[in-house]
């Protein structure tokens, strides 16, 4: 006998089956199910939390084989609204279900007794942006080939027909027992799959149209409040993975008792291109759960300056033995939105680094962008040139043919981090794509909004997305909160131990989120010294003492303090001086 780990790894829709036989035999009414679990989600939920099984080896989602449990991680792209379904019928005077699945298990024939149950459909995609350091092994792997899919299909189908033959699935208290009818590990794990080889084209399985680097999936979400997931939110589903390499259209084909009662949207997302995930239980993802070893360390005052120490020095190494553009760099990378007060968002930090050039961009800018992939896990770099403005998609529009939002490059997850080089934009004219880009580009820089396009209607949706500019002078199209002259000394090297990597991650990842306040005797000296500044140069507005408050907090937290501290304070305002010498 095999236990829980089997099942649930390798069929989890007959731990599904079992759990519902088992509440039908126990004097439950179907009917009661629609919206609720009878038990299966429970049975995954201990498996998963309770008996290790989330160390198990449960494939991620680009290498699992049809109809077994997958894992998948991604941004919540486009919401498909609500699918009908028949889930529950009665096959002659047995009772089956359709949950958690595409296709019926068993015959079905129109029947009084059928159940009509609605589920969510959601269009997910991978993090823009993502670097491969956040993924594991598994994740970098793509899909087996085409004919490897194939037989994984024609195996399936025999294991389906002859399942309930094959393996005795018992649900008790204890869990779910089954005798397998197909060879397993001696610790009840999966055999290793074969993963497609390099230079084989994705296309194979997926289709021409499919962007290999973009492996999408098409999430159904079960019982669960929409209100619970919005779009552009990061989630990790888990559940039964359907896909089917041979898919064909058939026009002419019209079955009025399928399985899915949906809108014509699914007709874009074929199952030979855009797999299905039937999900039992998700989560929401911040950063920090991308770190590939996330330590369960306390943020300590001693710790976090060792490691802030190091990871200064590494960007002061990068940036030409620029002290100054690194400490701004480090204040920059902690930045996050934290709270919006009517249209400010509280808590961003923009930077602008000038005097790059087309020759100096290589120098500097190169090692920069990689030791920003190195340390964030989404990033992503623009050339902006006039061209890319006047022909680039950057937000989000709604194509109403297809009920399909479009998205843009601007639609990006929480924490991402963009570069926009400037140093190629030269004098030309924008058309009217050019214009409206710009436009969008500014409101994401001082706003941290960008707005969807729905044609009849503009629909403005928030952002936390670090922006740095590298620019010959400073930028008209991107005003940034903090602009400094770049003054390199020298070109350092970049090489840096492993350790010393997941260290500044777990650092920008976790000290990003720490709490923080002013006590009042520091606030009284804040004031005091904003009001001397006033009185020194007029020019001085409330956007300058926000970010002077802002640098202040970021200061802060990039020693592990959560409550700013006069020598902090001075930090900042010595920051600040040498930033306004340099603009002289």
């Amino acid at each position: 006998m095999v236990g829980l780990a089997y099942d649930c790894l390798a069929n989890p829709l007959g731990a599904v089956r079992s759990t519902f036989e088992k509440a039908i035999a126990s004097g439950s009414d179907p009917a009661s199910f629609d919206g609720r679990d009878w038990g299966a989600v429970d049975l995954f939920r201990h498996f998963l939390f309770e008996d290790d099984g989330a160390n198990s080896e449960f494939c991620n989602y680009k290498m699992g084989s049809a109809n077994t449990l997958v894992r998948f991680r991604g941004m919540i792209q486009d919401m498909l609204g609500n699918e009908f379904y028949v889930g529950a019928y009665k096959d002659g005077s047995v009772w089956r279900t359709n949950k958690f699945t595409d296709v019926p298990q068993f015959p079905m024939d129109t029947s009084p007794d059928m159940r009509l149950w609605e589920r969510h459909m959601l269009y997910c995609i991978p993090v823009p942006g993502q670097n491969s350091w956040t993924e594991s092994p598994s994740e970098a792997v793509m899909y087996r080939s085409m004919n490897s899919a194939t037989r994984q299909r024609e195996k399936r189908q025999r294991l389906d027909v002859e399942a309930t033959d094959n393996m005795d699935c018992n649900v008790s208290d204890e869990g779910v027992e089954c005798s397998p009818a197909k060879k397993l590990k001696e610790d009840g794990h999966l055999q290793s799959q074969e993963s497609i080889t390099e230079g084989t084209s994705s296309s194979m399985i997926m289709g021409p149209d499919v962007n290999r680097d973009s492996l999408p999936c098409l999430i159904k979400i079960y019982d669960c409040p929409e209100s619970d997931l919005k779009l552009n939110e990061v989630f990790e589903f888990v559940g039964v993975f359907t896909f089917d390499p041979e898919f064909k259209v058939d026009k002419d084909e019209c079955d009025d008792f399928t399985n899915g009662f949906s809108e014509d949207v699914l007709v874009h997302f074929p199952p030979n291109k855009v797999p299905r995930l039937h999900c039992f239980i998700h989560r929401k993802l911040a950063v920090h759960d991308f770190l590939p070893h996330s330590p369960t360390v306390e943020p300590k005052p001693n710790l976090v300056k060792e490691i802030r120490e190091a990871l200064l020095r590494h960007l002061t190494a990068i940036l030409g033995n620029d002290g100054v553009a690194a400490h701004f760099m480090l204040l920059h990378l902690l930045s996050t939105v934290y709270s919006r007060v009517e249209t400010v968002a509280v808590g961003k930090l923009s930077l602008n680094l000038t005097c790059f050039s087309k020759e100096s961009v290589p120098v500097f800018g190169s090692p920069l962008r990689l030791a920003m992939k190195n340390l964030l896990p989404f990033t992503q770099c623009i050339s902006l040139t006039v061209d890319y403005l006047n022909a680039a998609s950057l937000a989000p529009r709604k194509d109403y043919e297809t009920n399909r939002l479009i998205t843009g490059a601007l639609q990006l997850a929480e924490g991402s981090h963009l570069i926009f080089d400037e140093t190629h934009l030269e004098a030309g004219t924008l058309n009217s794509v050019g214009v409206e880009n710009a436009r969008v580009l500014k409101t994401l820089m001082e706003l941290q909004k960008v707005e969807y396009d729905f044609k009849f209607y503009k629909l403005d949706m928030a952002a936390d997305v670090k922006m740095l500019i590298l620019s010959e002078g400073k930028s008209n199209i991107l005003p940034a909160d903090v602009v400094l002259p770049f003054h390199p000394a020298s070109v350092g090297s970049s090489e840096v131990a492993a350790e010393a990597l997941e260290a500044w991650r777990w650092y920008l990842a976790t000290l990003r989120s720490l709490p923080h306040s002013i006590e009042p005797e520091m606030q009284k000296v804040i004031e005091n010294d904003l009001v001397a500044a006033r009185q020194e140069d007029r020019k001085l507005g409330t956007q300058d003492f926000s970010r002077l408050l802002t640098m202040g907090r970021l200061m802060s937290m990039s020693f592990g303090e959560t409550s700013l501290s006069l020598e902090h304070w001075q930090m900042v305002k010595e920051l600040e001086r040498l930033r306004k010498e340099r603009l002289k």
